[in-house]
């Protein structure tokens, strides 16, 4: 329904039904409370534009730049770099900042395809409205009269659409944007609406333990911004609190510290970066949560393993539904290991910037640690996101004895294809030095696979033992030894994208197979290394 509005959104005769007045905020303005990048504030003062990590120079307007993606347009679009302005600071900085505001008014005040996106608009009104006070201070009256113009037509048009925003994220922050202007502007009946289609929201995307129907810590980490938020304007402005939106940040907030390595950044499953890890401290400690993580998250699908210094986290679910996989990843039964706060295997993240290419590479089964059937997906990636055919049947049994834990799962995602399922069994020693594991395929035919171990950037690989193992040499601490049976093994190039906007070079361990018969089996280990052997 929407799209088939959409060309009525842009007539002049749609315009007409906008408010054309000035309005006063008449109840409480929320304040964003989120840091910005100081440094990323002073490019912008000085007339060019960071973001996405992308640079535009003498940024006039930055959503006019040629070349940019629809992306990177609604990126820009949402204002979330008001923040940036705002941590730089000063006369100049406010002066900016509004200049920025009235050319957006001037080239974009009026229905977009983009732009006006219920998600980005709602993000948008939210933006403008958590920094009202600093775009507002000393400001003069033709800039506040355009300003809350432009900002009561954005929430009427949103009000019309925000049903229509895409399942997921999008939703959640529509609805942000709707309340923030409902309790700025005094609405109570738009108020009471938009709580009961919140807390709808949430009965949808929060799943039983916490964890975000996408199934994506990075996604994990963007909603409960967006409720911590919401809690805080609503306290604030005197209103009562849903218990729904209370026990969603509530039981959040652990799922936030279960996909935590120990170097603070988050695992990288489902489209996730590291993140900052100094944000997602705040973010925490602003979700007012003590609760500590899960040992098996069974809604989201994902298991963690703990023993001394050693952490291990692997994705045992099925893939997120239709409308909460746009940004699913092929990466069944993968697992992630840190040992203290350095990563040792890792998946290859995902690519946040401009390139498609990239974008589609890292959502492959070859990106993540895991077994690979003929260089074939285990769940088929679609070009504009989302999966067609994906695996069915994923079980997962979690075993524990004195300190030892034992993992035995299984996908059906190239029984299609091929007829196989593939099962993997992961070990976890208590004290931690000993990791194994063993990758089989059952079914019949022969067919070539193999097993990846994506190593993070930091970690040094070399063959040793005329190529039947290979030493891993973290930063600090002991090396570890891996060996394998059941194929060769061999020493890859690989690419990390977990942090930043930079693609790192890396490396990956391969354990080369096939099936025969009635299937095919490698087996692996992973020993820390005593110093007598390093």
């Amino acid at each position: 329904m929407h799209a088939v509005l959409q060309p009525l959104f842009g007539t002049a005769l749609y315009r007409i039904t906008l408010p054309r007045r000035a309005v006063q905020p008449a109840g409480f303005v929320p304040t964003d409370m989120w840091p910005g990048d100081s440094d990323r504030g002073g490019v912008i003062v000085r007339g060019d534009f960071e973001l996405g990590g992308s640079t535009i120079r003498e940024a006039y307007a930055p959503w006019l730049a040629s070349g940019i993606s629809r992306g990177w347009l609604a990126a820009v679009s949402e204002f979330g770099w008001l923040r940036d302005l705002r941590a730089a600071g000063g006369d100049a900085a406010r002066s900016r900042a509004r200049t920025l505001v009235m050319r957006w008014i001037d080239t974009h005040g009026v229905w977009h395809a983009v732009a006006w996106q219920p998600g980005v608009l709602g993000a948008r009104i939210a933006s403008w409205l958590g920094h009202y006070e600093f775009l507002s201070a000393g400001a003069d009256p033709a800039f506040r009269a355009a300003f809350l113009v432009s900002l009561r037509r954005q929430a009427r048009h949103l009000h019309r659409v925000a049903r229509f925003a895409p399942p997921g994220a999008a939703r959640i922050v529509a609805l942000k944007g709707l309340i923030y202007t409902a309790l700025a502007f005094g609405n109570r009946k738009p108020l009471a609406r938009c709580m009961r289609a919140l807390e709808a929201e949430i009965d949808r995307q929060i799943l039983g333990d916490g964890g975000h129907a996408s199934r994506s810590p990075s996604q994990q980490l963007a909603v409960l911004r967006h409720f911590i938020d919401l809690r805080a304007a609503l306290r604030d402005s005197q209103e009562d609190v849903p218990h729904a939106l209370q026990t969603a940040i509530d039981r959040m907030a652990p799922m936030v510290r279960f996909f935590r390595h120990g170097d603070g950044g988050l695992a990288l499953f489902n489209g996730s970066q590291e993140d900052e890890d100094w944000l997602i401290d705040v973010v925490l400690t602003r979700s007012e949560a003590r609760g500590k993580p899960l040992e098996s998250a069974p809604h989201t699908g994902f298991e963690r393993l703990t023993a001394n210094r050693t952490l291990v986290l692997m994705d045992v679910g099925a893939a997120p539904p239709a409308g909460f996989d746009e940004t699913a990843h092929a990466g069944s039964l993968s697992f992630e290991m840190s040992v203290g706060k350095e990563r040792l295997i890792v998946n290859c993240g995902a690519h946040h910037g401009d390139g498609a290419a990239w974008r589609a590479a890292q959502r492959t089964t070859a990106a993540h640690s895991t077994l690979t059937v003929a260089d074939v997906n285990s769940a088929e990636l679609l070009a504009d996101g989302g999966f067609g055919a994906r695996p069915v049947d994923v079980a997962v049994d979690r075993k524990e004895a004195d300190g030892d834990i034992w993992i035995v799962s299984s996908h059906d995602g190239y029984r299609a294809p091929f007829g196989l399922v593939h099962h993997r069994r992961l070990y976890l020693a208590a004290n931690g030095g000993d990791v194994r594991g063993e990758d089989t395929l059952t079914g019949s035919g022969s067919h070539k696979f193999v097993v990846r171990f994506h190593l993070h950037p930091s970690v040094r690989a070399s063959m040793v033992q005329e190529g039947n193992a290979v030493l891993l040499r973290p930063p600090s601490g002991p090396g570890w030894r891996f060996r394998a049976s059941g194929g060769p093994i061999s020493l890859q190039e690989s690419v990390y994208l977990g942090a930043g906007y930079e693609a790192k070079r890396s490396e990956q361990i391969v354990v080369s197979s096939a099936t025969q018969g009635s299937g095919g089996q490698v087996k692996w280990a992973l020993t820390q290394l005593v110093p007598s052997e390093e």
